[in-house]
């Protein structure tokens, strides 16, 4: 389904990726890991369309989408949420999901006042505020919302935009057990119908979801497989994930 060959990208003197290679299939859960620094979320913006790489080529249902700025890349068909949370504060849970939805981003977003009368689309925000776990939410500002409902609006905002890949960027970072239990149980869902791409710290999450997972440390990939996989890998038992059950 989306394929990047060779990623090449540096600021400065300093290179970030280094000839990275990533293939995601379609209906499956790919997983990326690594240490702080080790490229993720310069990957993830070069997947995404927020930086253009130096040198290699993305592809996405077999088009050549290298480059491309994140406003056509949505358009595609790809959302993604972000470490650091991207919400309107002063809206409410309703309008953020509202915003993004391929019906407002048509007609502008200067027509939110007059979506009231819009029964279908404020029932498909409302679908999708239900699907993460916010339906008794809808009017609430986003600033009001707890951390963990905040982490799933975001979710629920990337939804909103009716994706048919969703990149997920440490959707657990900042929660507890019980914030975290809850996301898992809403990606495990997203899974039947959204193929998905996520980077994730917490790798007993992330080994628990994911179908492929590939390992990146120094700006490379080091390693991929399926949790199984790596769990054998020797770099993995070196290291702290060889002692996830």
């Amino acid at each position: 389904m989306f394929e990047a060959s060779h990623l090449h990208k540096r600021f400065g003197a300093h290179v970030v990726l280094e000839d990275v290679s990533l293939r995601f299939a379609v209906g499956r859960l790919t997983g990326i890991m690594g240490p702080n620094g080790a490229g993720k979320t310069t990957c993830f913006n070069l997947l995404t369309g927020r930086y253009a790489p130096d040198r290699g080529r993305v592809t996405f249902e077999g088009r050549d989408i290298t480059g491309l700025p994140p406003r056509l890349i949505a358009r595609l068909g790809i959302s993604r949420s972000f470490q650091i949370m991207n919400l309107f504060d002063e809206y409410s849970a309703l309008d953020n999901v509202l915003v993004a939805t391929p019906g407002v981003r048509r007609r502008g977003f200067a027509v939110l006042a007059d979506l009231s009368r819009d029964r279908a689309l404020l029932a498909r925000a409302r679908e999708v505020l239900a699907r993460v776990g916010l339906a008794g939410k809808a009017a609430a500002r986003a600033k009001d919302l707890s951390y963990g409902e905040r982490r799933a609006l975001e979710i629920g905002v990337a939804l909103a935009a009716e994706p048919r890949l969703l990149f997920l960027d440490e959707p657990t970072a900042g929660l507890g057990t019980e914030g975290t239990a809850r996301i898992a149980q809403l990606i495990q869902e997203l899974k039947r119908s959204i193929t998905l791409v996520m980077i994730e710290h917490d790798m007993k999450f992330l080994f628990g979801l994911a179908d492929h997972i590939y390992v990146m440390h120094w700006g490379q990939v080091i390693a991929e497989g399926t949790p199984a996989m790596l769990r054998a890998n020797p770099w993995v038992q070196r290291s702290n994930l060889g002692q996830l059950g």
